[in-house]
């Protein structure tokens, strides 16, 4: 291909990459620029393409020019990738979660009122649990938590890949309630809403059924650690679901898709939010939760603590602070 040729083919591009560099380097803060990647690596390809045809010296420097302008562009952004995660973590993710009470409240009352409700009736009408679970599950449920046993727990022996290989499992088993619980949202909420009393009715019955028969210490101190995450990004993964269905059950003036659309991007950030927790409940359930040294008392306390360190996040992470006026 001539140089003529190539340059007006792509003349257009190069100025419209030039003025987007412009704008990057006069404005730090640049909206509007989620194309510059892809617009990048084409200026790359022609340089080098202008390289290997023998074109102009001019031709050559002048995309070198643009090249080495774009490159400083692009590593100054993705070093902002790491501030812009951590301020999700510390501030964003918390505020969404309160911006979105409502359906947080709505999701936490159908798991967290069913899984209590059941524990209690569980509790206090023990053949109950047999209506809800099947016999076999009961009875490993009962072997894996009987204190004279000794299966649950990991041993000073058990070596550290182990470890890494529950970690994982916790992880996969843990993402796949939550994103089932919020993927099914789609039917309107109505998924979302059963996933959501159903995991709590079971969690529920396992609670009340191991208690009344004895094996609550043994039980509890063992989920308490990790619950507080766990637990907490199922009905966060929930309230995500729910958004979904409202959209579509009450999209006001808007389309039904368009509704949707503006539900889904702050669902998906929720749901971020909640693959953050449920990695770190499964960090937890796997080097902590697991361990037997500890007596049940501390376990309790470090597990109390989480509990209240995901409420005051919750809760209070993120709040601007006014200045007296």
């Amino acid at each position: 291909m001539k140089q003529s040729l190539f340059e007006h083919r792509h003349m257009a591009e190069w100025e419209q990459f030039d003025g987007l560099l412009q704008r990057l380097e006069q404005d730090t803060n640049a909206t509007g620029i989620t194309s510059f990647p892809g617009d990048y690596r084409r200026i790359c390809q022609h340089l080098a393409l202008a390289r290997e045809r023998g074109y102009s010296s001019f031709l050559i420097d002048s995309l070198q020019q643009q090249v080495l302008r774009g490159h400083q562009q692009l590593y100054r952004h993705r070093s902002r990738l790491g501030a812009n995660a951590l301020s999700f973590i510390l501030a964003d993710f918390p505020r969404l979660v309160r911006e979105q009470w409502r359906f947080v409240l709505a999701a936490s009352l159908m798991f967290f009122g069913s899984l209590i409700g059941i524990a209690l009736l569980v509790y206090r009408f023990p053949d109950l649990v047999y209506n809800l679970l099947p016999a076999p599950q009961i009875s490993e449920m009962q072997s894996m938590y009987d204190p004279a046993a000794g299966h649950l727990g990991r041993s000073a022996e058990r070596a550290a890949s182990e470890d890494w290989v529950m970690f994982g499992y916790y992880i996969m088993h843990n993402i796949g309630i939550a994103f089932q619980t919020f993927a099914s949202g789609l039917l309107f909420g109505l998924g979302s809403a059963f996933f959501l009393f159903y995991n709590g009715l079971i969690i529920g019955a396992v609670a009340g059924h191991l208690t009344q028969i004895g094996y609550g210490q043994t039980f509890w101190s063992f989920v308490i650690g990790h619950g507080a995450f766990e637990l907490t990004a199922i009905a966060l993964a929930g309230a995500a679901g729910l958004q979904l269905g409202w959209a579509l059950i009450a999209p006001g003036r808007l389309p039904r898709a368009e509704a949707l659309r503006l539900a889904a991007r702050k669902s998906v950030l929720l749901i971020c939010g909640v693959m953050l927790f449920l990695l770190i409940a499964a960090f937890i359930e796997a080097y902590w939760s697991s361990m037997t040294a500890p007596t049940p008392l501390i376990k309790y306390l470090v597990g109390a603590a989480l509990w209240l360190l995901v409420a005051v996040y919750l809760l209070f992470a993120g709040r601007t602070r006014h200045a007296p006026e």
